[in-house]
């Protein structure tokens, strides 16, 4: 089989993809592989937990409206160990950089990253630099590694029927920015990125109630989430579609531009799926905090494996997830 690999693959070209970059000999540790690629991993040290994961960054513009590349490459590391129940220890930071980058955005893009360090009390501890000549390479690249510690473990395959599906904050909020950015559109202040550390609020959450499943909407937005949560642990989900929190601007503007909101990058929300006796306590938790004052409960899990939106003129739709990258560089 040959295959080119193209921006946006779909399915077929990026399980070949997968296949190629897993086949190692020397890929186990303990029982560690990396037969699902997932976006972090669990290694158990001394009866202790330890996450750990790494991501690689490539975002145009790399600066737009509510952040930059250094918040996202901080925010996106952080947020994977996160999902797992991981508090961040330290990060490592790599950066690839063309010749002639400007040093004021290097400057900007540090103090970025060491802002959102800061949020959530992680340091950055290792790191490395490489400049490429001039023409090799069209901005900055930076790529992330973290480790944590977990009491508990989350992962994103745990979802029982009956479990409530709450996501933590408004969607399509990262994607719609960055794409009405590139565009040109102007509108007024009101849509900016959510990019966000958020392990002071999974925290909360995790304290407040039983959390089953943890996933960060990125890439694929809500709906490639969604569609990996419930195809991972064997199950259906049935979400209300007057329920889902959206601006009214992302909603907007994602019709302007030909898009679904549900199908583009988040950089600061979490899906959940809650036990459904601690779902009212994790709510109010997710709400007590300032990236979760707009939570909700927008969904159910039930048996099957099909998601399912109920609309808001009382029909079905299936939520499918999306083919390739509808908005590509994003983070």
């Amino acid at each position: 089989m040959k295959v080119n690999l193209m921006h946006g693959a779909g399915g077929e070209v990026m399980g070949e993809l997968l296949r190629v970059i897993t086949n190692l000999e020397h890929n186990n540790a303990g029982g560690i592989g990396l037969e699902s690629l997932d976006d972090g991993a669990v290694i158990p040290l001394n009866g202790q937990n330890i996450v750990f994961t790494t991501d690689n960054h490539v975002v145009s513009p790399i600066f737009f409206p509510g952040g930059d590349i250094g918040r996202i490459a901080v925010c996106g590391t952080i947020n994977d160990l996160a999902m797992m129940g991981g508090r961040p220890i330290a990060l490592s930071c790599g950066m690839v950089i063309p010749e002639g980058f400007e040093v004021a955005d290097l400057e900007r893009i540090v103090a970025s990253m060491d802002a959102a360090l800061g949020e959530c009390g992680a340091n950055l501890v290792t790191g490395d630099t490489k400049v490429l000549e001039r023409g090799a390479l069209d901005t900055i690249v930076i790529n992330t590694a973290g480790i944590g510690v977990a009491d508990r473990v989350v992962r994103d395959n745990g979802l029982h029927a009956g479990d409530r599906i709450i996501v933590s904050g408004t969607i399509g909020d990262h994607g719609i920015a960055i794409m009405a950015h590139r565009e040109g559109f102007d509108f007024g202040g009101q849509i900016h990125s959510d990019v966000a550390p958020l392990w002071t609020l999974v925290e909360k959450a995790l304290a407040a109630g039983e959390i089953h499943a943890m996933k960060d909407p990125t890439r694929g937005g809500f709906a490639n989430a969604i569609n990996e949560m419930a195809r991972k642990s064997r199950v259906g989900v049935v979400i209300e579609e007057e329920a889902l929190p959206l601006r009214t601007s992302v909603r907007s503007a994602a019709g302007m531009l030909g898009i679904d909101p549900l199908e583009v990058a988040n950089e600061g929300k979490v899906v959940m799926g809650v036990a459904p006796g601690d779902a009212d306590a994790v709510l109010a938790a997710l709400r007590s905090h300032p990236y979760g004052r707009d939570a909700a409960i927008v969904g159910t899990v039930v048996e099957g494996s099909s998601v399912i939106m109920r609309t808001a003129i009382g029909g079905e739709r299936f939520i499918e997830p999306p083919v390739g990258d509808p908005v590509p560089r994003v983070c």
